[in-house]
């Protein structure tokens, strides 16, 4: 059952009620509206904005839809819909073979730097969305919020049934999230089965019995993927979780424990918050905790089964003390109040990188103060 109730982990740490409350929108406010090395989000005109990837100098659907569930949790709507129409006039594709999906990178003013999706965007769009309908109601045209949300899970299942039509998000044998489109594996932690369980509520009547099974599928992957002992997975993996690279003789890894792969903690713990499923999760929550706490280093770059990778230092240090912490919602374990002490005591970060380690740093501040919901 999905939960009535969202406990303060700050507040059991010992902080006060008020100061919770400066805290996240303080840093809302930072992130929005501070100083030209704080914030991540432009207003655009009278009435769109967007958010940039501080690091690469774009816009990113993963950033917007993040944003935009940022601001349905903050009760945000001016900016929310700022985002919303920025992302459908620039980001939205209404022809070729990926209408239906929204470009994964534009420039900061609106040009498409790819027309190809990444279904992080979609599925948090579409959950944003949802939120947005049920706490402000639905508005007319992009801003009819639920049916903006049922359309994009509608093309993330059923591209491709029409020949020339693309590909589904989706792989609808395994009930498993792709890394994008065209692709055979996917990424850990792409996979929000806390989504999917709402999904199979409010998606398209015809929809809804697939939703359903890939919450279930997708929590069985994450056990498949996150290393027993160590809670660590690999940015992409396969269906079956063994690690791996973009392609097998590539260069490029991503078969470590990097950037993407910090949310899988994040996303486990916040699906333990909302649904409580099982005892996996504070399990796992622990074991990561525990090699951090004993063996890691924030600044360390590992390969799943802990072994550090010679020579490579985190991008995004910021980030893992924040998904730690937010793991914090599901663990029981020794380490639990370190990582949310650890957490409060760190700042946003500052720079270029900020953009992700930021976002994740919010998400984390919501969770563990009790401000991150189900509307």
């Amino acid at each position: 059952m999905r939960r009535k109730s969202y406990p303060n982990v700050f507040l059991e740490c010992g902080y006060g009620e008020d100061e919770i409350r400066r805290r996240i929108d303080s840093a809302f406010q930072t992130m929005f509206y501070g100083s030209k090395g704080e914030r991540i989000y432009h207003p655009a005109g009278t009435d769109m904005g967007y958010v940039e990837d501080t690091g690469n100098h774009d816009v990113r659907t993963e950033g917007m839809s993040y944003a935009m569930m940022m601001c349905v949790q903050m009760d945000r709507k001016e900016e929310f819909d700022r985002i919303w129409k920025w992302s459908k006039t620039y980001m939205y594709m209404d022809k070729g073979e990926n209408a239906g999906y929204f470009a994964w990178s534009c420039k900061t003013d609106g040009t498409k730097n790819s027309w190809g999706p990444a279904p992080d965007g979609e599925e948090y769009f579409a959950m944003s969305l949802f939120f947005a309908s049920h706490r402000w109601g639905d508005g007319e045209g992009i801003f009819c919020y639920s049916k903006e949300a049922k359309d994009i899970l509608r093309s993330c299942l059923h591209k491709g049934e029409k020949k020339g039509d693309g590909k589904p998000m989706w792989n609808l044998d395994n009930y498993l999230i792709k890394f994008i489109t065209d692709c055979a594996f996917t990424d850990p932690s792409y996979h929000l089965p806390h989504f999917y369980e709402l999904f199979s509520l409010w998606s398209y009547e015809e929809d809804r019995k697939f939703w359903k099974k890939a919450a279930k599928e997708s929590r069985k992957y994450l056990k498949k993927a996150c290393h027993p002992a160590t809670g660590l997975c690999g940015e992409y993996a396969d269906y079956d979780g063994t690690p791996r690279n973009w392609m097998p003789d590539s260069k490029d890894r991503h078969d470590w424990y990097y950037s993407d792969a910090y949310r899988t903690i994040a996303n486990i713990g916040l699906d333990h918050l909302w649904f409580s499923t099982d005892d996996w999760a504070p399990e796992i929550a622990d074991k990561l905790q525990c090699f951090f706490s004993e063996r890691g280093d924030v600044n360390g770059v590992y390969l799943i089964d802990g072994t550090r990778v010679e020579g490579v230092t985190s991008l995004h240090p910021i980030a893992i003390i924040a998904t730690n912490a937010q793991a914090s919602l599901a663990s029981n374990g020794k380490y639990k109040r370190e990582w949310v002490h650890r957490f409060w005591n760190t700042p946003l970060r500052k720079g270029n990188r900020r953009y992700y380690d930021n976002c994740l740093y919010f998400f984390a501040l919501l969770a563990l103060g009790g401000c991150y919901r189900v509307y």
